[in-house]
């Protein structure tokens, strides 16, 4: 396993749209593995194959929770998945991008969706989601799709939100990722 370079805004290879993942091999288990590893590292909850520079339509999440003390890990793998059925009701969250650094703004998405994907072996599934899982999984797809949070942001704040980047790399400050929804 190796931890990947996670690709910034502005890296134009972030607005490509990914194409659908055809071999259910080795070589896909190497790339998951490697996915996790830098998403636990980062660290963020989900992680799009465009954002080590794949473009695949591949993402993993891992929405740990804490049982007794302990960050119990719940990894997930999602291979070409597909949004069925988003609500027509909206619930807005902070989010932030491992690929945006330490930067979060509130963004309206649909609160709850029926999902279809494929798992590592091919085998489809379909699961509704709601709360923080729809929420992540449809940040990440966006991914696939070549579009950022800070995309669904109105012209100025986006604006806004990469002149702090561009600021904080010409000061060369570090990464601090904070508790908020980092995909």
């Amino acid at each position: 396993m190796a931890i990947l370079q996670i690709l910034e805004v502005p890296d134009p290879r972030l607005k490509t749209i990914s194409s659908p993942v055809e071999a259910f091999d080795d070589d896909l288990k190497r790339l998951v593995d490697d996915m996790f590893e830098t998403m636990y590292d980062a660290p963020g909850i989900g992680l799009a194959a465009i954002q080590v520079g794949v473009p695949k339509r591949l993402l993993v999440m891992d929405l740990q929770e804490e049982k007794d003390g302990e960050i119990v890990k719940k990894p997930r793998v999602f291979v070409n998945p597909e949004i069925l059925d988003p609500s027509e009701e909206h619930s807005i969250y902070s989010e932030g991008c491992l690929s945006v650094p330490d930067q979060y703004a509130e963004v309206e998405r649909p609160a709850k969706v029926r999902a279809r994907w494929q798992d590592m072996d091919g085998k489809f599934h379909e699961e509704a989601m709601d709360d923080l899982m729809a929420t992540c999984l449809q940040h990440e797809m966006d991914h696939l799709e070549g579009i950022l949070f800070i995309d669904h942001l109105s012209r100025l704040k986006r604006q806004m939100v990469l002149k702090k980047i561009e600021k904080a790399r010409k000061l060369g400050g570090g990464h601090v990722h904070g508790e908020h929804c980092n995909h």
